[in-house]
């Protein structure tokens, strides 16, 4: 990390206005809800990747091609993230958060009540799997921009002291998102599959035009980063390199290590919610349905909601890095026992492992993450640093993971999952979570309070 992102700021906390510390409560509550909104629908689509697409887009094909198809479609919105958040992170370095942020959150409207009202393959053919790409970049596209923007709105707004856990509280929106878009899928996965199928499954895409419009509304109303305005007066603000151009110049350690250190539990993140739904399904041998196995994901994804800001405050205390890696080494460990929870098929046991694996693998190393990234730049290119480094761990994790564990776990001979081959996953995990661990180890403490001592 560079010495002017510690020495640019004064990191005695100063006693706030009342305007200001109504601004940043709005901040705050804007940036979750505006968060929590964006993975609704972004999540939604990993929701259903595995339990409908299959069937409606690719169902000219064997159900394990067709599975395969839809993870690789999945796989598109995580790799448009990078760019979203390249083109977003430049105009929000520039010329602020708040107009990025309600940009990337109209965007995501648009495309989950397209997706909502597309028709499947049985009535145009192959033009509905490849429409379903192109909303799926777009939705990846503006994610991209969405994670740095409303984390470093909350950021930005908290006090010195308690930076990651402001930051935090933009970060749980993502299992806020998951609860809304499992908890609907799960209601309408309830029907008779007939109508599930026809119509239950569009309705949780069209409702996000309600929960969008609330988020425009809310996002209106806050005013942008006091940071990112004292940076702009600056008098050499203007004759900085571009936030891109920093990349490569002055932070290139910076986003390597970064990358590196989110990746692991991003993945544990798309493995519980994609890919463990339909394994657990089937290791149950019937004893539960989708709507159940959901409905417990939505359990864990609301214990996750609290477990994110308690790692985050407990980084406000220790340091970014301390809690950080003991979160890497305890994840690397305790993925096995949460493997073998899932392949007993067992209903309190798969409960269970979806309470080890969100709220407690999963949070361990991701709560403090929103800050630990975003302290690793200075403001004029904090929004680029952090996008890049937060959606490229995003790809090789969250991304990659639904298609290698798909790939691992399938038979060729029966086109099911092999239930034995869970642990072949279970290594898969744990290397990435040494890989993190190494990353975290050889970054700098960026909480400026440890860092400085």
């Amino acid at each position: 990390m560079s010495t002017s992102a510690l020495t640019n700021h004064n990191y005695d906390d100063v006693s706030k206005t009342p305007e200001q510390q109504k601004q940043s409560r709005r901040a705050l509550i804007s940036s979750f809800l505006g968060s929590s909104v964006e993975y609704y629908d972004f999540l939604l689509y990993a929701a259903a990747a595995g339990l409908v697409f299959p069937q409606l887009f690719f169902s000219n094909l064997s159900p394990a091609l067709g599975a395969f198809l839809s993870y690789v479609v999945l796989f598109t919105g995580y790799l448009s993230r990078p760019l979203g958040g390249i083109l977003f992170g430049h105009f929000g370095d520039r010329f602020g958060r708040k107009n990025m942020l309600f940009i990337t959150l109209m965007i995501m409207g648009f495309v989950s009540v397209g997706i909502g009202l597309m028709p499947t393959y049985h009535y145009i053919g192959v033009a509905a799997p490849l429409a379903l790409v192109f909303l799926r970049v777009a939705q990846g596209f503006a994610v991209g921009g969405e994670w740095a923007g409303a984390t470093l709105m909350a950021m930005e707004h908290s006090q010195k002291k308690s930076r990651g856990f402001g930051a935090s509280l933009a970060v749980t929106g993502g299992p806020t998102g998951a609860v809304m878009s499992t908890l609907m899928l799960g209601l309408f996965a309830g029907l008779p599959d007939d109508h599930f199928m026809l119509w239950g499954w569009r309705v949780p895409f069209l409702l996000s035009a309600v929960i969008v419009v609330i988020g425009l509304y809310l996002r209106l109303r806050v005013s942008e980063s006091p940071e990112f305005e004292a940076r702009v007066k600056r008098t050499d603000f203007k004759k900085t390199a571009t936030p891109i151009g920093q990349m490569f110049s002055k932070y290139p350690k910076e986003v390597l290590l970064g990358t590196l250190a989110g990746m692991a539990s991003l993945a544990v993140q798309a493995l519980v919610m994609v890919i463990m739904v339909p394994y657990a399904v089937q290791a149950s041998n019937g004893e539960i349905t989708k709507s159940e196995v959901l409905f417990m994901l939505t359990v864990s994804s609301v214990l996750h909601i609290f477990a994110i800001p308690a790692f985050a405050a407990l980084s406000d205390r220790l340091g970014r890095k301390p809690v950080m890696l003991a979160g890497a080494v305890f994840s690397a460990i305790a993925i096995w026992p949460m493997m073998w929870m899932f392949k007993t098929g067992d209903p309190l046991w798969v409960g269970l492992g979806f309470i080890l694996g969100n709220p407690i693998i999963q949070a361990s190393m991701y709560g403090p993450i929103g800050a630990f990234l975003s302290e690793k730049f200075d403001t004029d290119a904090r929004y680029t640093g952090s996008s890049l480094t937060f959606q490229g761990a995003s790809v090789l994790g969250a991304g990659l993971v639904p298609l290698v564990a798909n790939r691992l776990l399938t038979d060729p001979a029966t086109e099911t999952y092999a239930l034995g081959n869970i642990w072949s996953v279970a290594i898969y995990i744990s290397v990435l979570y040494v890989i993190s661990g190494i990353a975290v180890a050889a970054s700098k403490e960026t909480h400026p309070r440890v860092a400085r001592h």
